[in-house]
Order: structure tokens, then sequence, then C-alpha cells
């Protein structure tokens, strides 16, 4: 590709006639005529100080020579680094791999793509846009390239890799054909003939994250970076008020030209058991992140601890009980008073008979917001009265007492095994052997409701484990002991298994195939290109089978499985994965999608030439020998020639006033309707009031400095990446420093504050890491209703009164008047879903850019929402200005005191 191109070539055929020009150039001035006069004899010897050549010197012509070619070839249109618009005279067919590897640039990816179409469509031709993360299709749906410019937004990078099965089949003869790739190396890329489009952007992966030792262990990928260089990762989860927080963080360091660095995190189980994904800070793509399930977040069961022989260890209730749990559960033990306090997810009581009254209200109310009590009979527990004539609340059934025990519990003859679990039981599908037995238990007394709390029996049908619900948690006792006194249940492995179907432990390592099979699984969380975490919906379950070595695909998207009480995590990178580049056919021309850009090359050589003409005036005037009188105009032409690209310059430098400014959020068409709103929103300013801001910039919150902008406007996109810790830290700066947030979800509030739509679970997310003070309703009495109209609804593109800002500490009346203590006034953050860049937004010409309502109504909507931008505008650079005009007898009366 040419690095020059002229817009109007045709004049370049003016170059044709430079040598007659220099003909004709030789001539001026004209030679002189040789006349010989007899009194020339007079003047011999006699020196002339003003002398005319008899020709041009050859240096002047060449000069003058090219001038006329800077002219020629300015006015042909020269341009540098024209942008390729395309080769082929037939269709285009764009091919796009669409995966989670090309997410990481995906703006620029489509920005190219919209451009090849354009490209198109001024020529006329056909064309088709293939994301090869969709199936390919019998036809190529052939449109105009205009209609596919529409269509465009509606391709999205899927989180699965891309299937080339169907591109043999395709009839592309004369079609142009281009493949944006993802640059990661695939099988059946050579099946067409096309010029490939590569970013050279760093990819980076994470595969799934592992559990050892106390210790969190993740591996982290890259590609195209060979530097030695750290990258922070992060573990996300719930905080405790619920909303989505960073839990803990790691650096992976590379070295210089590793592809991969291992990373290992340290977390108190408390936060490691609420981590739901970890991911790579400022990447935008479903391979940097990696989802959590079981295998990570081990429970933490509190057991009651009694006062033991450490010389009787096996005769210990707890000690079977501790080599059970130990591998898979986080232990602790203690009393109540320190137990309950730590939150335990499970509680054990081993034998364990009465407790006081506060000790049994205080796990009463553990139980039932939650927590799981299990219990084992033992010969406390047989020679008590609890339970007996009533049911005890922290026993799920009532116990038979007197003579059915031997040594304080009920014994047989011959010892009894189990019965096979029913269908409804939590332990249904483990296998029972033989060599479990049971030679005494607890007996549970007849009632109504035991058989549907029995969830284990023996052969004879005796309860051995009995379970009801008390509140939100569960109360389960063992009929037998927890040590082998009772039963050889505690020395057989079918003991952990029921610990684990319980939930009382988690199971650190991977499924097995025999574990799956059979068993359905349900999508509750699925990712998309981006990494964004989307729930699941209607999907329907998969088989276990197709679990067992996933490949995710449309049918299987990496996400969050559940199953018969485990969830199971399907990440875009396996354990083993690792990151290849493509490697194309001999003589695939490969393109980045970095471009340079374009420049118009017609002012420089006009001012070339203005400055070669000016030489040509000086060299005039000094071969004439009028240099001296002349010498004042040269100078003021130099000046202006020197002075124009400072003149220049000094325009486009922007002026140091007000602008607003608004986040990018890397979607084109969000971003768009953001600077058109705040275009529109300025331009009310002007005319209304007396803010006369810049035209709005769009910030990069990773590169641009905040602190020059009064307010920031955040449309909220569920597929925004997450900023970089540094990021964050600027904008606590700026909240600090007296900016303002708004922050705009744009989908009209559907599901009220709190709740889960896409865009408020993201604004969760991009919130959390804010120092946001705690927030309330806008008040009618706010100081923005009134900072310049007067308002009671605070409507965009739609209408909700929902906007929240920060709650005042201290409200006090003051004459009847509300007089609120803010930090001057002003809250830091705006929250709402009312699209307001949306109704604001208009066009160059200054119309309206989207439709607000219907009709008159509609119209008059777009007004108050204009008032609105007005009166926030005028609110955080006023402050608190208007809010104390209204207490001003007040305020005086302060003074005087």
């Amino acid at each position: 590709m040419s690095a020059v191109a002229f817009t109007t070539p045709l004049l370049l055929l003016a170059l044709i006639a430079l040598p007659i020009l220099w003909w004709l150039l030789r001539a001026v001035p004209p030679a002189p005529i040789r006349r010989r006069f007899p009194g020339i004899v007079l003047l011999l010897g006699l020196k002339d100080e003003e002398s005319q050549t008899a020709t041009t010197p050859w240096w002047l012509l060449a000069l003058r020579m090219l001038a006329l070619a800077a002219v020629i070839l300015g006015f042909a249109g020269p341009i540098l680094n024209p942008r390729q618009a395309g080769t082929g005279t037939g269709p285009l067919l764009v091919v796009m791999d669409a995966s989670w590897a090309s997410a990481r640039d995906w703006p620029a990816r489509m920005a190219k793509v919209e451009q090849m179409l354009r490209d198109a469509a001024r020529a006329g031709r056909l064309a088709a846009v293939l994301p090869l993360t969709e199936p390919v299709p019998d036809e190529i749906p052939w449109q105009s390239a205009a209609a596919w410019v529409e269509r465009l937004p509606s391709v999205r990078p899927a989180a699965w890799e891309p299937n080339y099965q169907g591109l043999d089949d395709l009839g592309l003869d004369n079609t142009e054909v281009v493949w944006v790739s993802d640059g990661l190396a695939r099988d059946g890329r050579d099946a067409l003939d096309a010029r490939v489009i590569e970013s050279t952007r760093p990819l980076l992966g994470l595969t799934p994250a592992t559990y050892e030792d106390g210790t969190i262990a993740l591996r982290a990928l890259r590609l195209n970076d060979g530097t030695e260089r750290g990258m922070d990762l992060r573990a996300i989860g719930p905080g405790p008020s619920g909303a989505l927080t960073q839990l803990g963080v790691a650096t992976a360091d590379f070295a210089a030209g590793a592809t991969d660095a291992e990373v290992s995190l340290t977390l108190p189980p408390e936060l490691r058991n609420r981590v739901t994904r970890f991911e790579i800070v400022g990447e935008r793509s479903a391979g940097a992140v990696s989802l959590t399930d079981d295998s990570l977040s081990r429970r933490e069961v509190a057991l009651l601890t009694q006062a033991e022989d450490e010389s009787q260890d096996l005769l210990s209730p707890l000690y079977y009980l501790r080599n059970a749990l130990a591998p898979t559960a986080d232990l602790i033990e203690g009393d109540l008073e320190a137990l309950l306090p730590a939150t335990p997810d499970v509680l054990v009581m081993a034998d364990v008979a009465r407790l006081s009254s506060a000790e049994t209200a205080q796990v009463t109310e553990w139980v039932e917001s939650g927590g799981l009590l299990l219990r084992f009979a033992g010969p406390n527990l047989a020679a008590s009265d609890i339970s007996r004539d009533a049911e005890d609340a922290l026993l799920p059934v009532r116990l038979r007492s007197g003579g059915r025990t031997v040594g304080g519990a009920l014994s047989w003859g011959e010892p009894k095994a189990l019965r096979p679990f029913d269908l409804s039981s939590p332990f249904f599908g483990l296998e029972v052997r033989d060599e479990v037995t049971v030679t005494s238990q607890i007996v549970a007394q007849p009632d109504p409701t035991l058989a549907d709390r029995t969830i284990a029996a023996l052969a004879d049908g005796t309860p051995l484990v009995t379970r009801k619900t008390l509140g939100q948690g569960q109360v389960v006792l063992f009929h037998v002991t927890a040590n082998a006194e009772w039963s050889s249940l505690p020395l057989s492995g079918l003991f952990v298994q029921m610990l684990e179907r319980l939930a009382v432990s988690t199971r650190p390592a991977a499924l097995s195939a025999e574990a799956l099979a059979g068993t359905t699984w349900v999508p509750r969380v699925t990712l998309d290109g981006f990494g964004v975490a989307r729930d699941a919906g209607t999907l329907a379950g998969v088989p276990g089978e197709d679990l067992i070595d996933p490949v995710p695909s449309a049918e299987l998207p990496p996400g969050l499985y559940e199953g018969p009480g485990q969830s199971l995590a399907l990440n875009v990178l396996g354990p083993e994965a690792t990151l290849a580049a493509a490697a194309w056919p001999a003589g695939t021309a490969v393109e980045g999608l970095e471009r340079a850009e374009e420049t118009n090359l017609m002012p420089y050589l006009l001012a070339a030439a203005l400055a070669l003409l000016t030489l040509d005036a000086v060299a005039s005037l000094w071969l004439g020998g009028r240099l001296r009188r002349g010498t004042t105009a040269v100078v003021a032409l130099i000046a202006m020639i020197v002075a124009a690209p400072h003149a220049q310059a000094q325009e486009r430098q922007p002026p140091a006033e007000v602008a607003l400014a608004y986040v990018r959020t890397g979607d084109a068409r969000v971003d768009e309707v953001s600077e058109a709103g705040l275009r529109g929103l300025s331009q009310v300013l002007v005319q209304r009031t007396s803010v006369e801001p810049d035209p709005p910039r769009g910030v990069d919150l990773e590169m641009d400095e905040l602190a020059f902008f009064p307010l920031l406007y955040w449309p909220v996109d569920p597929s925004q990446p997450i900023p970089s810790s540094d990021a964050y830290a600027k904008l606590n700066r700026y909240l600090r420093g007296g900016g303002m947030i708004v922050f705009d979800t744009r989908d009209a509030d559907i599901g009220g504050f709190g709740s889960n739509s896409p865009a408020a679970v993201r604004l969760r997310d991009l919130a959390a890491p804010l120092d946001i003070p705690p927030l309330e309703p806008l008040p009618d009495d706010h100081v923005m209703t009134r900072s310049f109209y007067l308002l009671q609804d605070y409507p965009g593109r739609y209408n909700s009164r929902d906007v929240w800002v920060e709650a005042s500490p201290d409200v006090e009346q003051v004459e009847g008047m509300p007089f609120r203590n803010l930090n001057d006034g002003v809250t830091p953050v705006v929250i709402g879903a009312n699209d307001w860049a949306a109704a604001w937004a208009i066009d160059r010409n200054g119309r309206a850019l989207l439709p607000v309502g219907r009709g008159f109504a509609g119209e008059q909507q777009r007004e108050v929402a204009f008032r609105f931008g007005v009166n926030l505008v005028m609110h955080v650079l006023s402050g608190n200005y208007k809010s104390d005009q209204v207490h001003v007898p007040a305020l005086l009366d302060r003074l005087g005191n």
C-alpha cells in the first residue's frame, strides 16, 4: 500500500509543463540588446552600483521550479498514510473469529470492519460479516454494505472458540475476503484465501484456581509480550453488604520472554469462601476471568469441645470427626461463646445433652439464620430426658427413653446393617457396604413426621439419621456416637461421603467421571466474551457427561453450573491451557489494527511553496541590488510565515474554561451518545446561563487527568471493563477534590434499586472500590432542585424519580426551612437510570438525536431533562450558594451573635 495518495491526481499532469516553464522563466528578465555607442569610452573605468544580469541564474530557476512543483502537488490533494479502501471489486466478505481473545480490543476491530463496510458502501458493493463463533450458514447472507453497517453493533464476541467447519463449502469466486483474526493458533484457517487483520496487542489469560495447603494457586498466561513486567490479579466476591467487592489482590511477575507466571494468594477462610471469581485487572475478556466453585470454598466447621483424656484419643467423640473433616474443611474448636461469633457454616455437638437457656437461644438464632447444627448421640444424650415428652428445638425428633439401652444405649444380639438410601435422601446413590454395622443407637419416638425427617435408616427401618428444618437452617442428628463405640460407621469411607452430602465439607478435588455420569447440571451464571458474568436465565441443563472433559461452546457456555449438592465452574481456559500465536499459510497478507492517521499534505506543500517564493523574492532583490530598500517588506513577509504555525497552534490549544466530560466505556455507540448529550447540554448552558463550556471531552480513566472537569458523566454499560486500582485511586482523589460523578445505568430503573439487572450489577462492581458516602433518594428540598430551575422531576429519555445523592448527616430546621450541613453543599455522586445523555443528545446541526416520548409530551420531557442538566451543572459549580441564599436572614443573625 502506497504511503501517499492524491485526491485529485489529474492535476499532476501539470508537472509535464515544467520544462516549458523553465524556458519561459529564462526569458525573465529579457536579455539586453548589444549596441556600440562611441561615447562609451568616457564611461570606461566607472563602476555601476546597480546591474542587471543577462540571464536568470540556474539556481534561481530551480528555486522557482520547486515552488511551482510544490503548488501543483499541493492542489493535487496529497494524503500521507491514506486509508485502504479495499482492493476487490466484487462482494466483500468479512470473516471474524469473534472469540474471547478478540474482546481485548473489540472497539478497534469493529471500527476497522465498519470502515471497510463504509468504503464498500461508497463503491456500491455487496457485503457480509460472518462471526465464526456462530455456525457457518449454508449461504452467505449478502446485503448492501450500508445495511451491514447498521447490523454491525449486534455482532459481539463469544466466550468460546470459533468453529471453521463449513468454510470450504462457501462459493467465494470474485469475492474479496478479509479475515479478522483473534491471533491464536488454530487448525483450519487455510480454508480461505484472505487478507488477514490481526492485533498486536498482548493477549492475557488466567487458568482456574486451585487450593492446596492453605494457599490459592493461579497461573497467568500471555502472548505477544516478552518484556519483564508485573500483572495485577484480584479476587472478587460479595462483601458484608452483599455488593461485589475486592477481597484480595496479588501480582503475577513475568520474567523476560516468559509466557506464563505462577501466582499464590493467601486469604482467611471467611474471605476465601466468598470469592466468586479471579480476574486480571484492566483486561476485558472472558479468558482473563477464572470463576470459582466448591473446589475453593471450604466450609468452616466449629467443633464444640469437651474435656478429653489425651491418652484415649480413639475413644474421643471428636477424634474421628477431626480426621474426617480436616482435609476438606476449616476446623475451629472451643466453647459456644467463642464459636458462634466466628459465624461458622456448621456447628458439631458430639454427645452434648444439655445447654443453658442462654446458649440454647444463641444456637437457635444461629440455626434460624442459616446454620447447620450436626449432633451425634452418646451415653450422655441417652441418659438425659432431653426431647422426651416434647420435641426439643435443637433436636429433629423426640427420643425414646428407658429400658431399651444397655450402658446408656440400645443394643441387639446381632449388629444391624444399613438400609439402601431412599430416592428422597441426600445420601441417595452412595454405596452401602456390609462392613458398616450398628450395635447400639438412640431410638426415635414414633411420630407422624418421623418418616419425613428420616434420611438414613437401618435394615429393620429404625431411623439412623434424622433431619428437620429450623428457620433457614437445619438440625441433623446421627443416632449413633461420633466414635466407633456404637457403630463402625466412623471407620468407613461412607462416613466422609455422608458428611459431604450434608454440606458439612466440600470436595477440593475435581469431580470424577463416575460422579458426573447420570447427573444433570443447570447453568446459574454464564460469561460473555468480555468476561462479564450474567444470569443464565432459563438455559436448559446439561448432562454431567458433557462436563467430564468440557469444551466451551454455544451449547455449553462458560459459567457456573449447579448439580446434586455441588457447583462446578467451567472456565474458558483449562488447567493446562497455553497461548500460541496464529500461523498463516505462506504468502498471506497480514496487517494490524493499528493504522497511522491520515495526514493532508496540502497545507505543508503550499507553505513550502510560499517559503520558496519568499526566497525567490529575496534573491531577486539581491541580484537587482535593491535588497536594502526591500528589507522591511521581506522581514514582514518572513514574520507572517513564521507566525502562521504559532497562530494555528494557539487556536488548537483549548482555552482554560469549564468542560463537561464523560467516561469512555469502550462501546462506540454509547460513547457517541454521551458526547452528543453533553454537547447538547453545553449548548443549552451557553444559551441560558453565564456558563460557556468547551466542547465535551471523553476521558480514559487509566490515562487522562480528571481534576480539570467539574462533572464526570459515567454511562454504565454491562460489558465495560473494571478500571485498574490506579484509576480508582485517581477517581477517589477526584471525588475528594470536589468533583462529581453522575452514574447513569440507562435502564429506566426497571428492576428498582438493589435489583440484579445487568446494568445494576455492573454499577455495583464499578462503584465498589470508590469512596462513596451514604446515599439517599434526592429530597424534594435538596439544593439541586432549585439551583437554577425549580424542579420536581428529573427525567431523561426515561422518566423515573429515583435519583440518589449523598445523604445529609444533619438536617437542621432554620425558620421552618431545612438547612443541610454538607461539604459545600455538593453531592460527590449522583446515581440514576433515566438515560439523561440520550435526552440531551443533539447532532452537529443542533437537532435532537434520539426520540423522547411521543409528541408534545415527549418534547416537554426533553425540556425538563435539559433543565435538570442545567441544575446539575449549576449545583456542582455554585455549591451551597442557593441553599445559603434561602437562609440569609438566619446566617446574618448568626454572624451578628
